[in-house]
């Protein structure tokens, strides 16, 4: 994401566009998208005669399309979409399409900078990946999953190494499903795998597989580690890009093993989504004690309380002292931090972001069919009709509010102490 150092942090309201107008302009409007930074709104819109494109600020493209869609911002504020025209599709990044064309393209991604954006693509009934604009030489029956490596430069995905006819059920039994990484296969083939996680130096690429029934390990570009499970969720490097951690499940239940090895002394009914603190000392996850019951267990120590519905994935606060995580407890929703929920509930929340100083901590809610931003437990005075999450300013004095209100869209910065 572009530093938010750049953005606008003084003027107090701006009103970027009026969506209410764009419905009386075009017969159709989707969905509102809008960039990090707050400065742009998007949809895809249709000008007559099913002829569509992305109209930004109440401006749009000068070309149009057949089709449309996966319409994103960038981390660096750009918009792109997957187009077709002329039974061809591209990738048309701030209105520039790439020179190369494809049966079908999906997985749009992006390197957290922004600055490369690669897809899924379908071309001549093979499969592969465009990395901007550049596709890979090499081509397979299948493609699934799109995952980059933080600087960019690297994609992988899940692949087939054959074709298996719809109705051959014995094929479904042979190891044809192996990962590419940079259009290259790995050598061995696996029943199963899912999860694919490239090391922070982008050098080294981990999956979990499957090697015969009921005999689960992680591949480590290609290797499997020597040790095996009952099953295994989705890998991911440390932080210093040396060792590999996944959830594994032996005869006495889940728990945590780096590079095959257990890690954490109890073992749980399930664990999964685990996160690295940000001084790289702390490892939390979701885990389950027991059959129905949720929590969060960091270094292998499960908080007090559980929940019965469900939990997401943990959240660190910026100095690793903090873990924050979207619980919901009798079909109601809210956030929990060190375990402990906040008094409200609400219909619908999304995740929770902390400030910089880790004082505070805002997150979106859906409540009685309005949106609110909540700080620490506390709906705030504004309810609005549309709304994306809240960020905060650098020093954390400031939230930036991407927000509709009466069909037009505002960027406002509000000092948190005003909410």
């Amino acid at each position: 994401m572009a530093e938010s150092t750049e953005w606008d942090w003084e003027t107090r309201e701006k009103i970027i566009a009026d969506v209410s107008e764009w419905k009386k302009r075009f017969p159709v409007v989707q969905e509102c998208i809008v960039s990090n930074d707050g400065e742009k709104i998007a949809a895809i819109v249709e000008k007559g005669n099913k002829q569509v494109t992305p109209c930004i600020n109440g401006q749009t493209w000068p070309d149009t399309f057949e089709r449309v869609w996966s319409l994103k911002f960038t981390p660096d504020n750009r918009l792109v979409c997957a187009a077709l025209r002329d039974y061809e599709w591209s990738v048309v990044v701030d209105e520039k399409p790439w020179e190369e064309t494809y049966d079908f393209v999906w997985n749009m991604t992006f390197s957290a900078d922004g600055r490369d954006i690669a897809v899924n693509f379908k071309k001549d009934n093979e499969s592969g990946i465009s990395l901007n604009g550049k596709s890979w030489e090499n081509r397979f029956v299948d493609t699934r999953d799109l995952v980059m490596s933080s600087d960019g430069r690297r994609t992988a995905t899940r692949i087939k190494k054959k074709r298996i006819a719809a109705l051959d059920i014995f094929a479904f039994a042979e190891k044809a499903l192996t990962i590419a990484v940079d259009g290259d296969a790995w050598e061995n083939a696996f029943l199963g795998l899912w999860g694919i996680a490239f090391s922070s130096d982008s050098r080294n690429v981990a999956s979990g597989v499957k090697l015969e029934h009921l005999v689960f390990t992680v591949a480590v570009d290609g290797i499997p580690w020597e040790q095996t499970f009952l099953q295994v969720w989705e890998p991911v490097f440390t932080p210093d890009g040396n060792d590999i951690v996944a959830p594994v499940k032996t005869p006495k239940g889940w728990t945590l093993a780096k590079n095959g090895m257990q890690i954490w002394d109890r073992f749980f009914h399930q664990v999964w989504g685990q996160r690295f603190s940000p001084d790289r000392q702390k490892i939390a996850a979701v885990a389950a004690p027991s059959f129905g019951e949720w929590t969060i267990a960091v270094d292998g120590s499960p908080w007090e309380r559980t929940f019965s519905d469900a939990l997401l994935s943990p959240v660190f606060s910026p100095d690793s002292k903090q873990v924050a995580a979207v619980v919901k407890d009798n079909n109601r929703y809210t956030v929990a931090l060190d375990g402990v929920p906040w008094d409200r509930d609400f219909d619908l929340i999304w995740d929770p972001v902390f400030s910089p100083d880790g004082k505070n901590i805002a997150v979106k809610a859906e409540d009685n069919g309005k949106y609110i931003i909540v700080i620490n437990g506390k709906p705030g005075k504004f309810a609005f009709d549309e709304l994306w999450d809240p960020l905060f300013s650098p020093d954390g004095e400031k939230l930036l509010i991407r927000c509709i209100e009466d069909g037009k869209y505002y960027r406002k910065v509000v000092p948190v102490k005003e909410l």
